[in-house]
């Protein structure tokens, strides 16, 4: 049996004290304020200092500075559709269910702060412009627009002064945390590849370093907001990034070579563990990592094999400890150090354009359904459910999970209905100033808080409550009090999350097996465009955008689609990297020049963007074999490392003779 929960004042640590402290009395001060200044719904303000509220610096200016571009795209295009078409209710239902589908479309083509730019540009229209259908002077249009701006702006505002004061843990210092962490455990799983089993636990591992590195890129951009500093070094930090996505590459590459090498030396298995032990140690330079290797090195030429899983493995250990002397650079690095790094981009991201314009649909028909029910039954509350569906439709249209979240807000807004009830009639009614009613708002405010951080497993409902909290308890100025309205509005609020519900189980996203598959695509055309002449993306362009294909499944519960997402991702990544090591043989003139356009050519005859030709692959196959063996006996050394080359693009190859035939009806997805 469990015990009863603990009061959180008696368990919080002096951090989340800080954190609750800092968000409840920026919410307070928000609402304050906002009632000072006679705005004629500050619970807005309250609101919008919820949601700025980040745990650390550089996510509060990140974020505050995607809410300030969407409210302002927001209540501008809130204007424009309001003010053109507000005569005629139908011709206003479209044109803003027209707004927010494309805002829902445009959110997904973005990461970061540009797609909650767009969120906040959808839903603040909504906000804005659908309360306003029963007015009749549309020069109150722009009095409400300016006021719902300045309760945003008011809010963003006293989040960012509390900030200052009660500053939390550097985002700078959470990054290079982060990246030391990453940095260590790329060791352990660089050991649990190496093994020679194959479990599903490994596929695990892998898809959740791929997850964390690809996550820290989010760290980054909070870290370059937070101080000048890490703006000097954010090139550095994105090398260094880019370096552990490679290292991840590489850890792969030799899973596979000692897959496809029953007969490697006894010994190889010892010398990698010793090999992981001594890079873990900060002291370890190039010269001990020769000694500890050098019992491995072939002494056949001619092996190549054995030449191939050498040479990897030496440049997995230069790439490992050069990372490990970036990193202590960047960690004692002064304001004023600045590095001359190799140009990288920024990590890539991808976008499901059929996902993006599925949302889009999926919220301009669940507008248009609510708004036609509330034409034509002129039910005066139906604005709220306008607003709160446009809300749950931008908002969970990227979620991966997105028929939880909607059932977790459902389960909030009835929560806050209950409780609201209690408040407005119980406790509001009874006050007549607001300093009393905030000795109630900020203690509530901070055990909400402090239940947030203390129960992970609840952390979303807590978030909602605190956020949803100030639009349900509504404090206007003056307060109003009319029980009709107060329930029509919660209904409707729920009636339009509930349709919303319904516009996802009608409207569903795409399965996980069809996403994979359209991802699966995508890398084979992005794999067929590295093949030609001059590639669009780079190595590490497209070793970013294969990663981030691979982390689109992360959450799913499909493991086959996740599987197979996953193993086309690492092959063709293992293979463009010999593709762009063939390249280096380009300025030769010698037969040799000719074996490598051979291979190249061989591979584009296997990859279509609809898939492998079975019969080709097993043709080519056979031929990189032929050709390795062939190299292995030839007079010039160059000869024989080009073979151990070719045998690392045989194996990476070998794991697609599982895979689907190009035209297959019955996928293995499905």
């Amino acid at each position: 049996m469990k015990g009863p929960i603990p009061f959180p004042w008696s368990t919080a640590t002096s951090g989340q004290w800080r954190y609750a402290i800092r968000n409840s009395v920026a919410m307070c001060l928000a609402l304050t304020i906002a009632y000072c200044l006679n705005l004629d719904e500050p619970y807005w303000a309250m609101t919008s200092a919820a949601v700025v509220s980040f745990p650390t610096v550089g996510g509060v200016i990140s974020k505050s500075l995607g809410r300030v571009a969407g409210s302002l795209m927001g209540a501008c295009a809130a204007l424009m559709i309001a003010g053109h078409t507000l005569n005629d209710p139908w011709l206003f239902l479209f044109a803003m269910a027209g707004w927010i589908g494309l805002c829902t479309w445009a959110c997904a083509q973005f990461s970061n702060n540009v797609a909650y730019a767009f969120q906040l540009a959808g839903y603040t229209a909504a906000i804005i412009a659908f309360p306003v259908v029963n007015i009749t002077d549309t020069t109150e249009l722009w009095d409400i627009a300016q006021a719902r701006v300045c309760e945003v702006m008011l809010g963003i505002l006293c989040g960012g002064m509390m900030m200052m004061i009660l500053p939390s843990t550097s985002d700078g210092t959470t990054l290079l945390s982060a990246l030391k962490k990453m940095h260590a455990r790329l060791l352990e799983h660089a050991s649990l590849l190496l093994q020679p089993e194959s479990t599903d636990a490994i596929r695990t591992a892998h898809e959740s370093v791929i997850g964390q590195i690809l996550t820290m890129n989010l760290l980054r951009i909070q870290a370059f907001w937070s101080h000048y500093r890490f703006r000097r070094q954010n090139a550095l930090l994105n090398y260094l990034l880019h370096q552990q996505l490679r290292l991840t590459s590489v850890i792969s590459s030799l899973r596979r070579m000692l897959v496809n090498w029953p007969d490697a030396p006894p010994s190889t298995r010892d010398i990698i563990d010793a090999l992981i032990v001594a890079l873990a140690k900060p002291q370890t330079d190039l010269y001990t990592v020769a000694r500890i290797i050098a019992p491995l090195k072939p002494c056949d030429d001619g092996d190549y094999k054995h030449q191939a899983f050498w040479q990897r493995l030496r440049y997995f250990c230069r790439l490992y400890l050069n990372s490990s002397r970036w990193l202590a650079r960047v960690e004692n690095a002064t304001p004023v150090t600045e590095y001359r790094l190799p140009p990288r981009a920024g990590l890539t991201r991808y976008t499901d354009n059929t996902e993006a314009l599925w949302s889009g649909l999926r919220s301009f028909c669940a507008l248009s359904l609510v708004g036609a029910w509330t034409i034509t039954s002129q039910w005066e509350s139906g604005s709220a459910a306008l607003t709160l569906a446009a809300i749950s439709c931008v908002l969970y249209s990227v979620s991966p999970a997105p028929f939880r979240s909607l059932t977790l807000l459902l389960r909030t807004l009835f929560l806050l209905t209950l409780f609201s009830f209690v408040v407005k009639f119980g406790l509001m009614v009874q006050i007549s100033e607001l300093w009393i009613f905030l000795l109630f708002l900020f203690p509530l405010l901070a055990t909400m808080q402090l239940f947030k951080l203390q129960m992970p497993k609840q952390a979303g409902l807590w978030g909602q409550l605190i956020v949803f909290m100030g639009s349900f308890i509504s404090v206007t100025n003056p307060p109003v009090y009319d029980l009709a309205d107060f329930l029509n509005d919660d209904l409707a609020k729920i009636l339009g999350v509930a349709l919303s519900w319904l516009a996802f189980a009608v409207l569903r996203p795409g399965s996980d097996a069809r996403k994979s598959r359209r991802q699966i695509r995508a890398l084979r055309r992005e794999f067929i465009d590295q093949l030609s002449r001059r590639p669009t993306r780079n190595e590490h362009e497209f070793e970013s955008v294969v990663y981030h294909h691979i982390s689109q499944l992360s959450t799913s519960q499909d493991a086959l689609a996740r599987r197979w997402l996953l193993r086309w991702g690492v092959v063709l990544l293992n293979c463009s990297h010999v593709v762009w090591q063939l390249r280096k043989w380009e300025a030769r003139s010698d037969p040799l020049s000719q074996v490598r356009d051979l291979c190249l050519s061989l591979l584009r005859d296997v990859m279509s963007e609809r898939g492998v030709q079975q019969r080709p692959l097993a043709v080519t196959l056979a031929e990189f074999q032929r050709i390795c063996d062939t190299l292995a006996h030839h007079h010039q050394p160059a000869a024989r490392e080009l073979a151990a080359v070719i045998w690392r693009l045989h194996c990476s190859l070998s794991q697609l003779e599982l895979a689907p035939t190009a035209g297959s009806i019955d996928s293995a997805l499905t």
